[in-house]
């Protein structure tokens, strides 16, 4: 072999070797740890959400039982401080994947936080207007001037504002107090505040005698009622994509899953892990249609949903910036899930009209 054949060779080796290797790293290359996020908080603080797919996982551990076997630890942080503490660990980049509130995805997304929206994570949801037990309040007009708390900056935020704006009302007709749910209950029960507009955490208090519903989102356009999203780190989705894909395989498998009405006694029971009674999911969901509830799908009928979401935000100056929804979307994980999982016709596509 001439001098300039073993040279060739050689060079042929030594790319090959090192192609190989670039190769095997891209392969093992893996977070040590996945930081999962989430706003929901069960009674007595504890670390058990309700009401999504995305909470069912965290209940049941499931992601832990995805990546155990490659040793990645699984994070979990249950916000008190709901959608804007989630918006400032992201900013602080404290949080690789997250299920948020519509409004609070948007201001955080108008805002320059760099998250891609991977997909839709509970539709539908209601939020209700209630009133002390001995109140003759029957209608927001019936509380003009009077004290209404609820979470601002959340998705509740939006959908009171949105509900109250059809019945020619606005904020400056009320007495706003920003308060959560817990804090707000106990607010309604001293006769602090003459009305709150929460969620379905407010069934207990109504199950008490202490306070009783007045009007809700189940009468409103579905632009009213409450929604939620999963939220990448995008510089996280950009190293770990492979990470990612797994992550939302789980979470479509679950929605797949609580989709089924045959399975809703046994979810309505872990959801009560929360300490919420089970007839609270019962109450809440009647009449819901938890298949479309809990598609995760980038349909006509969601991604209009969500830029109705985002105007309406803007033209309440709730959200001060701009959001191209069309490239925050990246649907390709929930599509990828379904083929993996032989889910592509599960959920029918809806057009943007809900047809």
């Amino acid at each position: 072999m001439s001098a300039w054949s073993k040279i060739l060779v050689g060079s042929v080796l030594t790319t090959t070797t090192l192609f190989s290797s670039v190769q095997i790293f891209a392969a093992e290359a893996k977070p040590t740890v996945i930081r999962l996020s989430t706003p929901y908080v069960g009674t007595g603080n504890r670390p058990v959400g309700y009401s999504n797919y995305y909470a069912t996982t965290q209940t049941l551990g499931l992601i832990e039982k995805e990546f155990q076997k490659d040793g990645i630890k699984v994070q979990w942080n249950n916000f008190k401080g709901a959608g804007p503490a989630i918006n400032e660990s992201f900013a602080n980049g404290l949080v690789d994947i997250t299920w948020i509130g519509d409004l609070p995805a948007l201001i955080g997304k108008s805002s320059r936080l760099d998250t891609r929206l991977v997909a839709i994570a509970g539709t539908n949801d209601n939020a209700y207007l209630a009133v002390p037990q001995g109140s003759s309040a029957k209608s927001f007009a019936d509380l003009k001037g009077k004290r209404i708390g609820f979470f601002k900056g959340t998705n509740v935020h939006l959908s009171f504002i949105n509900t109250i704006k059809r019945q020619g009302l606005s904020e400056k007709d009320f007495r706003i107090v920003n308060t959560d749910g817990a804090v707000g209950y106990s607010a309604l029960a001293s006769g602090d505040l003459d009305a709150i507009w929460s969620n379905q955490t407010l069934f207990p208090v109504v199950d008490r005698g202490i306070a009783k519903i007045i009007y809700s989102t189940k009468q409103e356009p579905t632009q009213n009622q409450l929604s939620g999203y999963v939220l990448v780190n995008s510089k996280f989705e950009q190293k770990y994509p492979e990470t990612v894909q797994r992550v939302v395989n789980v979470l479509v498998k679950q929605a797949a899953w609580e989709s089924n009405p045959t399975n809703k006694t046994e979810l309505f029971k872990l959801w009560s892990k929360s300490g919420l009674p089970y007839a609270n999911f019962v109450k809440a969901n009647t009449g819901v249609d938890l298949k479309r509830h809990s598609a995760p799908i980038f349909d006509a009928y969601n991604i209009n949903l969500i830029k109705q979401k985002l105007k309406a935000g803007q033209d309440l100056k709730l959200i001060r910036g701009n959001v191209d929804v069309d490239q925050w979307i990246e649907p390709k994980y929930v599509n990828n899930a379904l083929k993996t999982l032989n889910l592509q016709t599960f959920w029918t596509p809806l057009n943007a009209n809900g047809k």
